[in-house]
């Protein structure tokens, strides 16, 4: 062997031996969200503390990126790579996931990449856009956090959520009385007019009151604005990492603070209503507000995309993309068995459950409100 030769497996040898001893570390502020859902697979979210560039891993890269803390070796991996899964980790899976995190920034002493562009602060026309009103918008939510967090403690809100649940009951148990008021409301426009303003500013509150919710548990906010589709306009509050906010509760409360909002602003006109003496002629069109603001409230909470709702049901199953999974599902199911036998039953029962009760609750919404309008027209 020559010299050369004998100088370059001396190299390799170097490479190798250092490559082994080579304790890699995820970056701090690296995301890394819990096991979800999507179509077949179960994924793990992770995602740029930086540039905010987000993909997915399965389970057995989310376990391996999980023990690199810089204390571990390949061959500390190795080993228990191989305790957890009685399999050994291939070489070369190791390698491409170190480059994988190398490559996107996610490994201590990587490149720090740029921070993303702003969004601009207008985009789309006259007919459809958004605009964001906020400069700071992640400030803004802090400063309303702070000065509603004696009011987000659990012994004021418990109260609240079932003063709103007696209040829901309360009016909906008399579907006769319901129609009444819807009537007597619409027959007024010198009250309807105002509510309508009080429901805009109502939407407004629901969601600032995710922005709220979310700072509440360290959730960020990165814009506030306004959304129209001619002639509507309402207002957005977008949270840029909520898969990622601590455990499941923390979500669903994020998810349902807007409808929650929605439902304490009736309790004003709830306690004047339920004060009043059944024959006081305003009783009928208190009951009609009521009634028009709950179900704005608790329309939110049907699970259909992109309503509130949607993304509650997502959490508590556990699940991503639940809708055009299931769509993907239902595509591959037509064609027979074996097109989703990739799909293990948990998967075929979410997705087949699923689209189900969305053809069901989008038959029962478009009935009853067929059967709201012929009663009007009907009295």
């Amino acid at each position: 062997m020559s010299a050369v030769d004998r100088a370059s497996d001396d190299r390799s040898a170097a490479g190798r031996s250092a490559a082994r001893a080579y304790r890699p570390a995820m970056r701090p502020g690296v995301l890394v969200g819990p096991a979800v859902l999507r179509g077949p697979r179960t994924v793990h979210l992770v995602k740029h503390p930086v540039s905010g560039a987000a993909f997915e891993v399965g389970p057995r890269e989310h376990f391996v990126i999980g023990l690199l803390d810089g204390t571990r070796d390949v061959d500390d991996v190795v080993a228990a790579y191989a305790e957890r899964f009685r399999r050994r980790l291939p070489e070369e899976q190791w390698t491409r996931l170190l480059g994988l995190l190398g490559a996107r920034g996610l490994l201590a002493g990587s490149p720090d990449p740029a921070p993303p562009d702003p969004p601009p602060a207008r985009t789309g026309t006259f007919w459809k856009g958004s605009r964001r009103t906020v400069a700071d918008a992640h400030g803004t939510a802090g400063r309303l956090h702070r000065l509603l967090s004696p009011l987000l403690r659990p012994w004021v809100q418990l109260p609240l959520a079932a003063a709103s649940l007696l209040m829901t009951v309360a009016v909906l148990a008399d579907p006769a009385a319901l129609l009444d008021g819807l009537a007597a409301l619409l027959a007024r426009p010198l009250v309807l007019i105002p509510f309508a303003v009080l429901l805009w500013f109502s939407v407004c509150l629901h969601e600032l009151a995710h922005g709220v919710a979310a700072r509440h548990y360290g959730g960020v906010v990165t814009e506030i604005g306004l959304r129209w589709r001619f002639p509507a306009m309402m207002m957005y509050c977008t949270v840029d990492n909520y898969p990622f906010l601590p455990g499941r509760r923390a979500k669903l409360v994020v998810a349902a603070a807007g409808a929650h909002v929605n439902l304490l602003l009736l309790l004003p006109l709830a306690l004047w209503w339920a004060l009043l003496d059944a024959a006081d002629p305003a009783r009928p069109v208190l009951t009609g507000m009521l009634f028009v603001g709950i179900v704005q409230a608790l329309g939110n909470l049907v699970p259909l995309p992109p309503l509130d709702g949607y993304r509650i049901l997502s959490h508590l199953l556990g699940t991503t993309h639940l809708a055009p999974e299931t769509r993907t599902y239902l595509a591959l199911r037509r064609r027979g068995r074996e097109a989703v036998a990739a799909y293990p039953p948990r998967a075929r029962r979410v997705h087949t459950s699923y689209a189900v009760a969305s053809v069901a609750l989008v038959l029962l919404a478009a009935g009853g409100t067929c059967a709201v309008v012929v009663l009007l027209l009907l009295r």
